[in-house]
C-alpha cells in the first residue's frame, strides 16, 4: 500500500486551538478511527459501507491526495481532509477535497479554511465538491457560509440508508475573487 508523503506545507495553528498539519504514516490509526464510523453509517460519503481499514485508508491516503489532520493540543486526531485536483489534464486547475471531522472541536470549519488557503497557495483557481449529500446539512451550511454556491443538483443520486434516494449537490467556490 502506498504511503501518503508528508506535504511541504507548514502546519497551521487555528483559533480553535487545533493544529492542522500534513498527515504522516503514524496518523493512519487516528484517521481510521474517524473514517470507520462515517463509512459504516453511510449517510455522507458515496463509498462502500463495508470497506475495512485497508481499503478506506488506501482511498483516503492515495498518492494523488494531499492529506492533512487536525489534532488537539494532546495530539488527538479529531479531523482529516485531503486536497487534490478535481480532474486531470484540462481540469487540473480546480481543487477538490474530502473532509471528516469529529463534532465539538471546530475541526470542520478550521480544516475547510485551511484547505481553501492551501488550494489558493497551490495555484488552484476554484474548489469544487462533486457530490455533497443534500441531507448532510452541516456540510451544506458550512460550505455556503464559506462562499460556496450550489451549481448543480443531481436528483436522487445518493441512496441514503434511512431516507432513501436523496439529491447530491455540486458546490463551487472561485478562489481568484476576494470574498467569503
Amino acid at each position: 500500500m502506498e504511503e501518503s508523503p508528508v506535504m511541504p506545507s507548514s502546519s497551521a495553528q487555528t483559533g480553535s486551538n487545533l493544529l492542522i498539519r500534513p498527515a504522516q504514516s503514524l496518523d493512519r490509526e487516528g484517521i481510521w478511527r474517524l473514517l470507520s464510523p462515517v463509512l459504516r453509517k453511510g449517510e455522507t460519503y458515496a463509498l462502500p459501507r463495508h470497506w475495512g481499514r485497508q481499503q478506506a485508508l488506501a482511498y483516503w491516503m492515495a498518492v494523488e491526495h494531499r492529506v492533512y489532520v487536525a489534532q488537539t493540543h494532546d495530539h488527538e486526531i479529531v479531523g482529516t481532509f485531503y486536497l487534490q485536483a478535481n480532474q486531470k489534464g484540462g481540469g487540473s486547475h480546480i481543487a477538490n477535497a474530502g473532509f471528516v471531522a469529529r463534532p465539538g472541536f471546530g475541526a470542520g470549519r478550521a480544516m475547510a479554511e485551511e484547505a481553501l488557503a492551501e488550494a489558493t497557495k497551490l495555484g488552484f483557481r476554484a474548489m469544487q465538491f462533486n457530490f455533497v449529500v443534500s441531507t448532510n446539512l452541516r456540510a451544506v451550511e458550512l460550505w455556503t457560509s464559506l462562499g460556496f454556491r450550489v451549481i448543480g443538483t443531481l436528483p436522487g443520486a445518493f441512496d441514503h440508508p434511512s431516507e432513501g434516494y436523496v439529491d447530491a449537490l455540486v458546490m463551487w467556490k472561485d478562489l481568484l475573487s476576494p470574498g467569503p
